[in-house]
């Protein structure tokens, strides 16, 4: 799998009884080809999910603000604590399961043996509470539709 390969699909699985999810195998296979040690995940700060990825998002992220002034820049400093101080580098287990710490569970609203999906974004891929992602995919739809029949932004 190459390491541009983009997270696409969405795969159901569940938090187990020890807060662990089992990333996609495919999703491993991009990760493991970012060579990334395991899942990057931070709490999404406009959604009720988890946003998941690997080095190479990470490493664009911090060369556009390296190119900002770390001292003087209000927009750099909301950046860098929204991401960078949010994330958290997560180790596979041997089954390819990570464990989530409590204050993303209870962000991304998700319940232990509680149905959640993986949801792949290009980039990235997210981490949402089954119930929780229904109506955002199906306003999602909706919105893709729009544009379709205005040819812009609905």
């Amino acid at each position: 799998m190459s390491a541009e390969a983009p997270f696409i699909s969405r795969v159901k699985g569940k938090l187990d009884n020890k807060l662990r999810v089992c990333i996609p195998a495919a999703f491993r296979q991009i990760l493991a080809a970012q060579e990334t040690n395991g899942v990057y995940v931070c709490a999404s700060f406009h959604e009720p999910a988890l946003d998941c990825f690997g080095t190479d998002v990470l490493k664009k992220f911090h060369r556009a603000q390296a190119e900002q002034d770390p001292f003087f820049s209000p927009e750099m400093d909301d950046k860098a604590r929204a991401i960078l101080a949010m994330t958290e580098l997560l180790p596979l287990d041997e089954n390819g399961r990570v464990r989530l710490p409590d204050e993303m569970i209870a962000h991304a609203g998700l319940k232990e043996d509680a149905a959640i999906i993986f949801v792949g974004s290009g980039s990235k891929f997210q981490i949402w509470d089954g119930e929780r992602f229904a109506p955002v995919l199906a306003k999602t739809l909706d919105n893709a539709r729009a544009i379709r029949a205005g040819g812009g932004k609905p």
